[in-house]
């Protein structure tokens, strides 16, 4: 399992029909991330997620995704976050320094891990599974 950054309380998010996507008014937010991440290299590596909850998690919880390859479907299921095998973190969320806990994470973090996805292994698809494209 990874060195998780789970908070001891995490902020509220809207629920997905009261989240607000992106629209014309966050042109200049948009740009501005896009050139934070060409300047790093990492345009290719992350974007943008809509935060938001469908149900509260508890503090020592973590959403996990699993897939099936041959159905092409994905699924998302909460799991205790000191039990959990699923190692690779596929979502982050920012969290203000002012906000975290002592001993909440890494020195200095200024993330926690609200996604983590399993090694294909553990996955219902096998990496044999994936094909080319």
């Amino acid at each position: 399992m990874t060195d998780m950054n789970v908070s001891a309380s995490r902020a509220p998010l809207p629920r997905f029909e009261e989240a607000e996507g992106l629209g014309p008014e966050d042109s200049e937010f948009v740009r501005d991330i896009v050139a934070v991440l060409a300047k790093h290299g990492n345009l290719d590596r992350f974007g943008l997620c809509l935060l938001h909850d469908h149900f509260p998690l508890a503090a020592d919880e973590v959403l996990v995704e699993t897939n099936d390859v041959r159905a092409r479907t994905l699924q998302v299921h909460v799991e205790k976050a000191d039990r959990t095998r699923h190692a690779k973190a596929s979502q982050w969320r920012f969290v203000p320094h002012a906000e975290r806990e002592p001993g909440a994470g890494p020195e200095g973090g200024s993330y926690e891990e609200i996604l983590l996805c399993t090694q294909l292994d553990l996955c219902p698809g096998r990496a044999g599974d994936h094909e080319g494209g």
